[in-house]
């Protein structure tokens, strides 16, 4: 029997995108054959894909960013699609959109798409106008005309109701499912001493958060780890040096996706502090916070709405109060003197509320009536 072809395309280099490996696994378990289109970053630092499961693909891009990057990156895409057969397409974010549309309108053939965010309400268009007046153009052509979508909250999807009376599945971004690892893998840059260490892990980018978490270091007896890069990490090191906090605050870098959960479930405490500053922040539940609670540590999150609503229903953690250093310092004191006792069945309950077998489920009612 031939599988059907499912072809997914995302504008990143696929090593830290949790996300799109569990939807390519489960599509492959579904039975169809998945191929990943993503970008080459530095080919010096590539991650070997040669042990996923499914095909993957990377573009060598000449534009490393901004809008050329990403006019090169769809007609590259475009192209690619134009001369590979396939029997369904899956578009991450609206940056993979025009490419996967126009192929889909040209042959016919069926187009998922999945929001991770409100593309066009992201920090780095607020204050680009001409810019975000383009995407909104894509977003405003494309998504009405869509059969197949979902999104990462209800609340996004309520918003994209509103907007465009489109009804958005939800799949959350839950990881699979993971325990016992902690004897079979250590990371050398956590040390055996005993000092709580704090992590924040995602993209250092502009409004996270991380500035916060930074300066309330002064008041913090501990160290904090930042797992991932972005495009405000030099400055966010220069600020570090700034306050003298080099011993206490530990930039680690990007780190695959795989080995994320043996530095996760280490910590004392995860953050994720993102500002109120755009919508696709304001609605946003990012798998950092499933990520932290299925290692089993506490939170401290900003006060949003998807982000409070997990926090205070299963009370695995604290919302911010304040986005004062030394109150977020006093929040982040109190959560690390909690004995770790208190924690263990809030997390059972969590955990198995957000597992990757629930959201699969969903998917499948998406995929099924692909493979018949």
């Amino acid at each position: 029997m031939v599988l059907k072809k499912i072809i997914i395309s995302v504008t990143n280099d696929l090593s830290t995108d949790q996300r799109v490996d569990k939807v390519s696994n489960t599509l492959l378990n579904f039975g169809f054959s998945v191929l990943l289109i993503g970008r080459l970053r530095d080919r010096k630092k590539s991650i070997n894909f040669q042990k996923r499961r499914y095909d993957c693909y990377r573009f060598q891009m000449y534009f490393k960013k901004g809008f050329f990057f990403y006019m090169e990156y769809n007609l590259r895409l475009f192209f690619f699609l134009l001369k590979t057969k396939s029997d369904l397409l899956l578009s991450n974010d609206l940056d993979t959109l025009p490419a996967n549309f126009l192929i889909s309108k040209i042959f016919n053939r069926k187009l998922v798409y999945d929001s991770h965010e409100v593309f066009t309400e992201v920090p780095e268009l607020i204050d680009r106008p001409l810019v975000k007046s383009i995407w909104l153009l894509i977003e405003k052509t494309c998504l009405p005309n869509i059969k197949y979508t979902y999104t990462v909250s209800d609340s996004m999807a309520d918003y994209y109701n509103k907007k465009y009376g489109i009804n958005m599945s939800v799949i959350k971004n839950v990881p699979l499912s993971r325990t016992g690892s902690k004897q079979k893998k250590k990371h050398d840059f956590f040390d055996d001493s005993k000092v709580k260490k704090i992590l924040y892990q995602g993209a250092v980018n502009k409004d996270r958060g991380i500035k916060l978490m930074i300066s309330s270091m002064l008041y913090v007896s501990a160290k904090l780890y930042i797992v991932g890069t972005g495009d405000i990490l030099d400055y966010l090191i220069n600020y570090t040096k700034d306050l003298n906090l080099e011993k206490k605050v530990i930039f680690v870098g990007k780190v695959d996706f795989k080995d994320l959960f043996f530095i996760t479930e280490q910590a004392d405490l995860g953050l994720s502090l993102e500002k109120d500053t755009c919508i696709s922040y304001r609605y946003s539940l990012p798998n950092k916070i499933f990520d932290y609670i299925n290692a089993e540590i506490p939170v401290l999150v900003s006060d949003l709405p998807e982000f409070r609503k997990v926090v205070q229903k299963y009370k695995i953690g604290s919302v911010l109060s304040s986005r004062e250093p030394q109150e977020v310092a006093d929040q982040i004191n109190f959560l690390l003197s909690v004995s770790k006792n208190t924690w263990k069945k809030r997390f059972v309950v969590a955990k198995k509320d957000f597992c990757w077998t629930h959201e699969q489920n969903k998917l499948s009612t998406i995929f099924s009536s692909f493979l018949t």
